[in-house]
C-alpha cells in the first residue's frame, strides 16, 4: 500500500537576515556640514527613501558587502582624493559597480567634476546646488541605474542583460574564463512542501554563497541571477576548481537546515508527483554546468549560453551536488546539428 504524504509542518529556517531596507537607502559618506545634505534629505523623503550617514570608507564597504543601496553619495569637497579612490574601487568591482555613485564637488570646479566622472561617478552635484537641480540629477542617476542594470528583486544580483554583457567582455579577450551555470535540484518539490517564502530564503541563501565565495576566491569574478533557481557565475579559469568546490561544500553544509528536523534526519520527505504517486524527495542538491574557452573558441555569447545550458542539464542527470566541466574536443565547429547527441562531458 502506498504511503500518504503527511501535511508539511512549519519549517524552522536558518538563513542570514535579509536587509530589505538596503535598496531604499541612500548611503552618504561625508561631512555633516555638507551644503547639499539637507537637499538630499528632502529628495529622499519625497521618494520614500532614507539617507543613511556612513562614518567611514570601511562602513561603505561593509554596507555594500551585505546589501545594495539605491545610491551612494560621496563628499569630494573635503576628502577629494579618498572619495575618488573609493569611487574608482567600487566601479572596478563587478559586484558593486551596479550601485550608482553621486559625487559632491565644490561649486564651479570643473576639474573636480571631470575627476569624479573619470573615476566612474554616475552623477555630479555642486555642493550648494538648488533643490530642483539636486532632485533632477538624483532622479537621473537612479533612473539610469534602473534602466541599465536590471537586478533580481530577491537577491539584488545583476540580471540577464548584465550576464550577457559580462560574458561578451570575456569572449572579446584572450584571457581564460569559465562560465558556470548553477541550478538547484528538487527545488520545486521543496517549494511545494514548504511554501514560496521558504523557497525565496533558499534562493537568497544560494545567492549569498555564490557572491561571497566568488568575491573571496576569484578576483575579477561575476555573479548573476537568471531567475528562479538559476544562477550564473563567471570567473577567471584558474579559480574554477576552488570556487566550485567551496560553493558545493558550503551549500551541502547549509541546505539541510532549511528543512524541519524530521525531514533533515530522514534525508528526504514524501511528496506526490503530478499523477498523485508518492515518492521520496531527497534534500536539495546543487548542479553546476561549466563551459570554458580552453578548448572552444567562442565568437558570441549565444554559443557560451547554449553550451552552459547543456552542461547544466547533464549535471542535473547525476546524483548529488556536483560540477561538470565541458572538456569535449568537439563543439562549435564540428558540424554537429542542433539537438544531436554529444560526447559525454568530463565530471570534475
Amino acid at each position: 500500500m502506498s504511503p500518504s504524504a503527511p501535511a508539511p509542518p512549519v519549517p524552522t529556517v536558518h538563513t542570514p537576515a535579509r536587509d530589505d531596507r538596503g535598496h531604499r537607502t541612500i548611503a552618504f559618506l561625508g561631512s555633516e556640514t555638507c551644503g547639499v545634505l539637507e537637499r538630499l534629505d528632502e529628495f529622499a523623503a519625497d521618494r520614500g527613501l532614507e539617507v543613511e550617514p556612513m562614518a567611514s570608507v570601511d562602513d561603505i564597504r561593509a554596507l555594500l558587502n551585505r546589501s545594495y543601496p539605491a545610491c551612494v553619495v560621496f563628499d569630494a569637497v573635503r576628502s577629494r582624493a579618498e572619495m575618488l579612490a573609493l569611487c574608482d574601487e567600487l566601479k572596478r568591482d563587478a559586484f558593486t559597480a551596479i550601485v550608482p555613485v553621486v559625487m559632491i564637488v565644490p561649486d564651479g570646479d570643473g576639474e573636480a567634476s571631470a575627476d569624479a566622472l573619470e573615476a566612474g561617478a554616475d552623477e555630479v552635484l555642486a555642493e550648494h546646488t538648488t533643490q530642483r537641480v539636486c532632485s533632477l540629477r538624483m532622479d537621473l542617476a537612479l533612473r539610469r541605474a534602473a534602466r541599465d542594470v536590471s537586478v533580481h528583486p530577491t537577491t539584488r544580483l545583476p540580471g540577464t542583460s548584465q550576464i550577457e554583457r559580462d560574458i561578451h567582455e570575456r569572449v572579446q579577450t584572450s584571457t581564460g574564463f569559465a562560465v558556470c551555470y548553477a541550478d538547484l535540484d528538487h527545488f520545486k518539490e521543496f517549494n511545494d512542501r514548504y511554501g514560496y517564502g521558504s523557497g525565496d530564503r533558499v534562493i537568497l541563501l544560494l545567492s549569498k554563497i555564490l557572491r561571497d565565495v566568488v568575491r573571496a576566491l576569484a578576483p575579477g569574478g561575476f555573479v548573476g541571477h537568471i531567475g528562479g533557481d538559476d544562477f550564473i557565475f563567471n570567473i577567471p579559469i584558474e579559480y574554477l576548481a576552488p570556487c566550485c568546490e567551496e560553493v558545493i561544500t558550503l551549500f551541502d553544509e547549509l541546505i539541510p537546515y532549511q528543512y524541519t528536523e524530521e525531514d533533515r534526519s530522514a534525508g528526504y520527505f514524501l511528496g506526490k508527483d503530478r499523477r498523485g504517486n508518492v515518492h521520496r524527495i531527497p534534500l536539495m542538491t546543487l548542479s553546476v554546468g561549466v563551459v570554458t574557452n580552453q578548448i572552444h573558441q567562442f565568437t558570441h555569447t549565444g554559443q557560451v549560453s547554449e553550451l552552459a545550458a547543456e552542461m547544466k542539464t547533464y549535471a542535473k542527470s547525476l546524483p548529488g551536488s556536483k560540477y561538470v566541466v565541458d572538456r569535449r574536443q568537439t563543439g562549435l565547429t564540428d558540424g554537429r546539428r542542433p539537438g544531436s547527441p554529444m560526447p559525454r562531458p568530463v565530471l570534475d
